[in-house]
């Protein structure tokens, strides 16, 4: 049942714009969701850029950081996805604290919480650095590919800490829908991070000096990524610092480890790391186990992928806005805006996913032209000529999926929001055992070729998407809250999650 609307908002419902300046509309999403989007789109446009440099050395070259940046990602999602959930505390404590001003000063030390956890698994480097050949010897690559997948992985897990700290301090301000920081602080580093790639990559001596940068190749590339998010972190961590942030926030009492509540992140993060984990998993396998297809769909694949990112990201941003507004109007007490902020997040994300699917289809040279730097036609090579035509292809079932992948994006970040990580999880497990199981059958049983593999992870996100827009149709996440307190919850609700701890 929804908490009653207000005078106010039944007097904008009734207004020829409503959609734009009721709360929950169209202007209140934008505020909060475009920042998140520009952030999301730095990264991607970094390793986009980063992908076509490399790719500009060998093909080998952009598959291997491609997949060994997958698995890289895949071995640190379960800290990511508990340092993410702390935006989802932030933004219920904000919620709350509109009401009950004590419940900001909550914001700081949840924030901590998710930086401790955040160290605890920098072991995680030191453990899976010698491992590393092993790891890739597994996937039955080229020996050319796995020996660059090393290379690149190895370097890369010395930025994994960097990333996790610089997530959860980033929640500081996405949480409290301060999301114009997030966005300057991630676009300037992800911009010196492509400066970086540049330099480390092809080499760049300062003329008439002995300085400059050596050509790394690969190697430069995952360095510039590193140096790149360590000083991310420290930007974020004087952000928050700041003496007013002190006062208001407690971000700098809170700095101490404080394990009840670091349990109560655990407790509804946790559900949220490991569906991460399962999630990208899934994906790792499918991407590892396309490479023994052989090298032109392996590389036609990294690149089909690397596009269909310019999609992912931003909605990806749009699903983390969706996180907080639900969040925020939760602890308000508001379920009706925060459903209703979730549809209007839908429609953007929809549309958004409509129009580049529609360019993936009609002008697939506009994305593949850094790559081939032509079409086909005037490739010279004759693995670009075998690769180029593949690749299209593949954008056509990147459009396919594309719709559903939003649904899946938004709903899911609907109910984490709320708190209902424990349904995530159990989705993911079943959902993410599946994909692999598929994949593994696909490639290693039934020797289905490119197409039929990616007829499985199409399929597969059709299938998910749904699964979550029914579980945010049926309502439960409406009663509940992640946040201490006694949160009065809409008539006939269950109690909220946080209650029953």
């Amino acid at each position: 049942m929804d908490a009653p609307v207000s005078a106010a908002d039944e007097q904008l419902a009734t207004g020829g714009h409503d959609w734009w300046v009721r709360p929950a509309g169209v202007r209140e999403v934008l505020t909060v969701a475009v920042p998140l989007v520009v952030s999301a789109m730095s990264w991607t446009v970094m390793t986009f850029v980063d992908r076509v440099f490399l790719h500009r050395l060998s093909g080998d070259a952009m598959s291997a950081a491609f997949s060994a940046g997958t698995v890289w990602f895949a071995v640190f999602c379960f800290p990511l996805g508990v340092c993410t959930y702390a935006s989802t505390f932030v933004s219920q404590y904000h919620g709350a604290g509109q009401n009950d001003p004590k419940q900001l000063r909550k914001i700081g030390p949840i924030t901590w919480q998710a930086v401790w956890v955040a160290l605890a698994f920098t072991p995680l480097v030191v453990m899976l650095v010698p491992l590393a050949p092993e790891l890739f010897a597994a996937a039955d690559h080229d020996a050319s590919v796995m020996r660059l997948e090393v290379d690149y992985f190895r370097v890369l897990c010395w930025g994994g800490p960097a990333m996790l700290v610089a997530q959860a301090l980033s929640g500081f301000y996405s949480g409290r829908g301060e999301t114009v920081v997030v966005m300057i602080v991630d676009a300037t580093f992800a911009l010196l991070n492509v400066v970086l790639d540049y330099l480390w990559i092809f080499g760049f001596a300062i003329p008439g000096t002995d300085w400059g940068f050596p050509a790394m190749g690969i190697e430069g590339a995952a360095w510039a990524t590193v140096v790149s998010l360590w000083l991310k972190t420290a930007a974020y961590a004087w952000l928050v610092l700041l003496p007013r942030h002190r006062t208001a926030f407690a971000t700098a009492s809170g700095l101490r480890f404080d394990a009840s509540l670091a349990r109560r992140l655990l407790r509804f993060g946790g559900p949220s790391g490991l569906q991460m984990l399962l999630d990208v998993a899934g994906f790792t396998v499918f991407i590892l186990l396309m490479g023994r297809l052989g090298a032109i769909p392996y590389e036609a694949t990294s690149i089909a992928f690397n596009i269909s990112s310019l999609a992912f990201m931003p909605v990806w941003g749009l699903g983390l806005a969706t996180s907080i507004l639900v969040g925020q109007h939760l602890g308000e007490n508001r379920d009706d805006l925060a459903a209703r902020a979730t549809w209007t997040t839908l429609s953007i994300a929809l549309a958004y996913m409509a129009c580049l699917s529609s360019l993936y289809v009609f002008l697939p040279d506009l994305f593949l032209y850094g790559f081939f730097g032509g079409a086909a036609g005037s490739l010279d090579s004759a693995r670009d000529q075998a690769v180029y035509p593949l690749a299209v292809t593949l954008l056509r079932f990147v459009a396919a999926y594309n719709l559903l992948d939003a649904t899946l994006m938004i709903f899911a970040g609907a109910i984490k929001g709320a708190g209902d990580t424990r349904f995530v999880l159990r989705v993911s497990v079943v959902v993410a055992t599946l994909l692999g199981a598929a994949a593994w059958l696909s490639v290693a049983v039934w020797r289905l070729d490119v197409y039929g593999c990616w007829t499985v992870i199409t399929l597969w996100i059709w299938v998910v998407g749904v699964v979550f827009l029914l579980r945010f149709l049926q309502g439960k996440w409406r009663s509940m809250r992640v946040i201490e307190g006694d949160s009065p919850a809409p008539a006939g609700a269950e109690p909220s999650a946080a209650a029953s701890e």
